[in-house]
């Protein structure tokens, strides 16, 4: 895991070209505190900072030379070594031990097509010295962050968007969409576009090309929909199985310790379960964060099942006190980049302090499942349209009851949205939602909404699906992963997204992702001898659960609340004024979440733009 930054601006002289490079880079050196270097040519520039994970030996250091290619690479190719055997058996001789030469070795190769060999997640860049081309990629998922700035010739690529700030072509202007779709919707990224007007982001699964002045970008993986498999229910728990096994062996390969992330949630818990069966009595580390107060939810009940089952897990915990909270806002604002959208941020942010603290580099986390398997309760509204789609009204009815009955919600509010789910597509749906679920803030109410979402091949719930993988849920959370880890210099994995367990989830029916209402059914069976007998049984779903909205701001955060709100003159002031009035009378609980939103905006506005 590192940090990359370069630029190509014909415009630029050779020493100020230096010293900019250089200042990209130091704005993210704690992406990479072990090495740092740079490569030039003519106009063309690369900066790297290490954290060192596979090879430690300097051979590995980048920008690395492969011939006529030049890399500056952020991430990781698991599968590296099986690549590597295949490209020495044609005769490629390799002088270092890194995934880093195997990208390069597989660019000579197979060309642009080498990202369709890798399993891993990446951001990189290759600058061919003879060509004069400039070849640029981000995995399937966006695990890995790569950001930039073009205009004509000039273009500027980071790994953060503060590297983009130092660039010339920079400017401070927000982009008002992206603003909006923060406050209304929670996302804090969408597609290539961020919250400023002039940095954009290379979307998942996409190639980026420039090539005399002239940028091509492409999509190079997409994941298949509405074609199922016909194995067995025995062949697909067994596959599963197989592919998370391999999973996370993969996501295990490293030169320095890994420890995981624990939750006490099913995935977590999964992921430290599979590491003890594949190296039974094995020291390994877990970690997780946890709150004491009346309504803060606490999991150690669930994690400790975890560590009775396996006693080689050595836990840490932690709990932030208020004074903490307060004392680290800042600087987990700064490094997120963005104006955080919930407060669950914060405790990532403490949880991966907490593992910088114990010296670990690696870890191991749960994020992605979800999205795929049918994790969260909202994704009954479309499997209950589904169901009256397909004519089956007592089974549509029936696990409405059944669902309502184990989350207290009303039924008939329930069976109607899902019910609208049968009329309306993804689009319609959430642009409903972006109207009408939160005081829509903006002074222009019938503008248009900022997204746009395909519909794919498959039923209502497989768009659903497809949607919170590459639009809104799992890129937001995605975002959080990566700055949350690397302001501590730690590389977060997530073996949830190795995409041959994500192709092989969307061949399931909808039936053996959720059952009944047993959410990633195919999950708790497939580990069902590994998984403690409690965790494979919750049915309850907390995420990532924390009292920042609700508690924080009326506590250690108030000064939040107390400031002028001068900087949103683009929203309008009269429902600012209101919302953040009925906020602090306890008038309407269920604009808390906006609250939040509101606030930090104008926090991170004041402070970091």
């Amino acid at each position: 895991m590192c940090g990359i930054a370069g630029f190509i601006d014909p415009q630029l002289s050779a020493d100020k070209g230096l010293d900019l490079v250089h200042a990209m880079l130091e704005s993210i050196v704690y992406r990479g505190p072990d090495a740092r270097g740079t490569y030039n040519d003519d106009s063309t520039w690369l900066g790297h900072n290490r954290l060192s994970i596979i090879d430690l030996s300097e051979a590995a250091n980048q920008p690395m030379h492969f011939g006529d290619l030049v890399i500056v690479f952020n991430g990781e190719i698991y599968n590296y070594l099986e690549i590597k055997a295949r490209l020495v058996k044609e005769g490629i001789t390799f002088i270092s031990q890194s995934d880093t030469e195997v990208i390069l070795a597989a660019y000579v190769k197979w060309g642009s097509d080498c990202v369709n060999q890798f399993v891993g997640m990446w951001a990189f860049v290759i600058w061919d010295k003879k060509k004069k081309t400039l070849f640029a990629s981000r995995d399937r998922f966006g695990i890995k962050p790569f950001y930039y700035i073009v205009n004509g010739p000039r273009f500027y690529f980071g790994s953060e968007y503060k590297p983009l700030k130092l660039s010339p072509l920079f400017s401070n202007d927000l982009n008002l969409e992206q603003v909006s779709r923060g406050l209304q919707m929670g996302w804090v990224c969408y597609h290539d576009e961020t919250y400023f007007e002039k940095i954009k982001a290379l979307p998942a699964a996409h190639n980026l090309t420039i090539k005399d002045g002239s940028i091509t970008i492409e999509r190079y993986w997409d994941v298949v929909t509405g074609k199922y498999s016909y194995l067995s229910k025995e062949e697909k728990t067994n596959q599963f199985f197989d592919l998370f096994k391999d999973s996370i062996n993969l996501h295990l390969r490293s030169d320095v310790t890994v420890g995981s992330c624990l939750s006490g949630g099913l995935d977590s818990s999964a992921i430290v379960s599979m590491v003890q069966e594949l190296n039974p009595g094995i020291k390994y580390k877990s970690f997780s964060i946890y709150y004491e107060g009346k309504g803060d939810v606490d999991e150690r009940p669930f994690i400790k099942e975890v560590i009775n089952k396996y006693p080689a897990i050595e836990p840490y915990y932690y709990s932030p006190s208020e004074a903490e909270i307060n004392e680290h806002f800042h600087h987990a604002l700064y490094h997120a980049d963005v104006p955080s959208t919930g407060s669950s941020f914060m405790s990532q942010y403490f949880l991966m302090k907490l593992i910088g603290d114990h010296k670990i580099k690696v870890v191991l986390d749960g994020q992605g499942s979800d999205e795929y398997l049918g994790g969260y309760m909202h994704t009954f509204y479309r499997i209950i349209a589904d169901y009256l789609r397909g004519g089956k009204i007592y089974k549509a009815i029936s696990t409405t009851a059944d669902i309502c009955k184990q989350t207290g919600n009303a039924f008939l509010p329930h069976l109607g949205k899902s019910v609208l789910s049968t009329l309306m597509n993804e689009q319609s749906l959430y642009g409903l939602e972006y109207k009408k679920y939160y005081p829509f803030l903006s002074k222009i109410p019938s503008s248009p909404v900022p997204f746009n979402m395909s519909t794919v091949d498959g039923n209502r719930t497989d768009n659903f699906l497809y949607q919170l993988l590459f639009s809104t849920s799992l890129p937001s959370l995605l975002h959080y992963e990566d700055r949350n880890s690397m302001a501590y210099s730690i590389e977060s994995r997530v073996p949830f997204l190795d995409h041959r367990l994500v192709e092989f989830a969307f061949s399931l029916a909808t039936e053996d992702k959720v059952n009944g209402i047993v959410t990633k059914d195919i999950l708790r069976n497939s580990l069902g001898g590994i998984l403690p007998e409690a965790v494979k049984n919750r049915k309850d779903k907390k995420g990532f659960v924390t009292p920042g909205e609700n508690k924080w701001l009326r506590g250690p955060l108030m000064h939040l609340m107390k400031d002028d709100f001068n900087s949103l003159d683009f929203l309008d002031t009269k429902k600012i004024n209101h919302l953040i009035s009925d906020y602090k009378n306890k008038v309407n609980n269920k604009n808390t979440a906006l609250t939040w939103r509101v606030a930090v905006l104008n926090y991170w506005i004041k402070n970091f733009v």
